[in-house]
């Protein structure tokens, strides 16, 4: 019994990810990236990724992984107690069985395409309603199809567009924004269209990536 309980339990843990990771979809995450960030966060393990900041960024998925971290805490603490009493007789396994049944329930219905519908909606409503600009990441902030992209453009030494400026590069037509320009330590904002180029410089583009990569090819 003592081994059948950490199994239910296992499988347990398994439907928490599953339920964490469709809920981190709803919020527009990739699924591939969301398994693997609810698991690092169920485990301590590999949570140095850059896809971190996907979540510390994220005010809701922020909250669902704390809850991760804690229940990880929690679960491996159960497994261990679980197996030093493999020889007693008192382990709750239907009682575990009912839940493993209750969240299995829950995971199928969070799967389905008309609760992810909703559920997206939702968290995306909660977001606008309850926090500032500043705290979203900028895939929330920014109305972006699915070509438009933030990118960084780096001059080379080399470089055909150095001593151009932005507005010789790019068209007004073009569906491309230039944030500004990281030289060294500073970050070019006011006249940012005017500047000349130099080698080193980096250009923060938000705007149609196709035609990004049309533009920028030479840098």
């Amino acid at each position: 019994m003592g081994i059948l309980f950490i199994f239910i339990y296992l499988f347990i843990v398994f439907t928490v990810i599953e339920i964490n990771a469709s809920i981190f979809v709803a919020t527009g995450l990739e699924r591939k990236v969301a398994r693997f960030q609810v698991i690092s966060m169920l485990t301590g393990t590999g949570f140095t990724t850059g896809e971190s900041e996907l979540i510390i960024d994220h005010p809701v998925r922020r909250r669902l992984g704390a809850f991760l971290i804690l229940f990880g805490a929690f679960s491996l603490a159960v497994i261990i107690s679980a197996i030093s009493k493999l020889l007693e007789d008192e382990f709750y396994t239907m009682e575990i069985g009912y839940v493993a049944g209750g969240l299995l329930v829950l995971l199928l219905i969070l799967r389905a395409p008309i609760v992810q519908h909703l559920m997206s909606g939702k968290l995306k409503s909660e977001l606008k309603e309850n926090y500032e600009l500043a705290d979203l990441p900028i895939s929330d902030v920014l109305v972006m199809d699915e070509d438009d992209e933030v990118r960084e453009i780096a001059i080379k030494e080399d470089s055909s567009l150095a001593d151009m400026t932005f507005d010789d590069i790019v068209d007004m037509e073009d569906d491309i924004i230039l944030l500004f320009i990281k030289r060294g330590e500073i970050n070019i904002r006011n006249k940012a269209h005017e500047t000349k180029l130099e080698p080193g410089d980096k250009l923060v583009l938000y705007g149609n990536n196709p035609k990004i990569e049309e533009k920028f090819k030479d840098a």
